[in-house]
């Protein structure tokens, strides 16, 4: 098979755009994304978008405005990881040597709701019991602060260091710092779940050019070449769910690792699934970055900011830079991109050879995720 290489990224920055169309919000990010990695538009041979509310023909109704037509497009709705679902679809077809040149969009429109928790499978019993995404997170941070004998102050702490780097993010939907004593004062959203601890309601836009490896040396482009790209879906259960060990994110993670030949000690940066500030802690654990046991420590140590052992969300994570669904799980590899390449301004992690991306997807009873994607790359010069 051949490598699969990202040669060329954009987003838009993530925010409230009410007036905006799916195409308008996709076909700056596709163009930008396009015109970064320097690739004859005509030559792009296929198109995957990502996206979980855009409705019929997102890829189509996108590309239009773009001037590209005729070519396969595949629209993938796979909940908060169809973004990076599109990712792992276009490069399986760049490895299977279905296509030279695949765009990728992420793409969603959240304003459309009016606000509120984002709607889910009305089907779903426990959905029709009640449940919504920040119940079932502030459970999970219940059962952490019982389990490990903590206080809300380490839920904060997450929240800071997240607006803390979004702080330096231009494409964040919130670019100011805040003290751990106004995240705890924020509104009550699900307790001990307050404001400042939720990602933010937004819209939002990021693209991919993915390549082969040998378009990749005819262009004579740096990128990052996708070394691990892991999809899961959740498997049902009965019963007892342990809501601090997301089975799905533990399994994805070590195929993950197996597929690049690497460890969790040789990442320099992961953007990960925050959405609530107690995610962050669990995967911590799940992705191997600590022991279990540990997340909170490794947290108060510094070690996922800048400076300490892996960076993590160093664009702002999904609390501070915004978390439009589908978007999202293309916007982190946006981000790993512009590191990998010394493309990240003030952000920049300095000498970042290998970054992660953990998307999940969930709102199904009996699962503790419906899927999960992890992308491991790694800069190619």
């Amino acid at each position: 098979m051949t490598r699969a290489t990202v040669i060329g990224a954009a987003m838009i920055p993530m925010g409230k755009y009410p007036k905006s169309s799916y195409a308008g919000l996709g076909a700056p990010a596709a163009m930008n994304a396009i015109l970064s990695s320097g690739i004859d538009p005509a030559t792009i041979d296929s198109v995957v978008c990502g996206h979980a509310f855009g409705g019929m023909l997102t890829a189509q109704r996108i590309t239009k405005e773009i001037g590209l037509g005729a070519v396969p497009m595949l629209n993938v709705d796979n909940a908060c990881s169809g973004g990076a679902t599109a990712i792992h679809l276009a490069a399986s077809r760049i490895q299977s040597g279905q296509s030279d040149a695949v765009l990728v969009i992420g793409v969603d429109k959240l304003t459309q709701f009016g606000g509120g928790t984002l709607p889910l499978v009305a089907e779903d019993p426990e959905v029709q019991n009640g449940m919504v995404m920040p119940a079932l997170y502030a459970m999970r941070a219940k059962r952490f602060l019982h389990e490990r004998d903590e206080t809300v102050d380490i839920l904060a702490a997450v929240s800071v260091k997240a607006r803390k780097h979004g702080a330096q993010n231009p494409f964040a939907q919130f670019q100011s710092e805040v003290t751990a004593e106004a995240v705890l004062a924020s509104r009550p959203i699900a307790d001990p779940l307050t404001l400042f601890q939720c990602c933010p309601t937004g819209d939002g836009a990021a693209a991919l050019v993915i390549v082969s490896e040998h378009r990749r040396k005819a262009l004579g482009a740096r990128g990052m070449a996708v070394a691990a790209s892991v999809l899961h879906s959740g498997k049902a259960t009965t019963g007892f769910r342990h809501m601090l060990r997301p089975e799905i994110t533990y399994h994805s993670a070590a195929d993950a690792y197996e597929a690049a030949g690497i460890g969790a000690d040789d990442l320099d940066m992961v953007e990960l699934h925050d959405a609530f500030t107690i995610a962050e802690l669990v995967y911590y654990e799940a992705l191997g970055l600590c022991p279990e046991g540990d997340a909170a420590d490794f947290l108060r140590s510094g070690a996922t900011g800048y400076g300490g052992q892996v960076v993590v969300n160093p664009s702002g994570g999904l609390i501070a830079k915004g978390h439009p669904v589908g978007a999202s799980g293309v916007a982190q590899a946006v981000e790993a991109f512009w590191h990998l390449t010394g493309q990240a301004g003030v952000r920049q992690i300095e000498a970042a050879q290998t970054a992660m991306t953990h998307v999940t997807g969930g709102g199904i009873a009996g699962m503790d995720h419906g899927a999960c994607t992890i992308h491991i790359f790694e800069a190619v010069q």
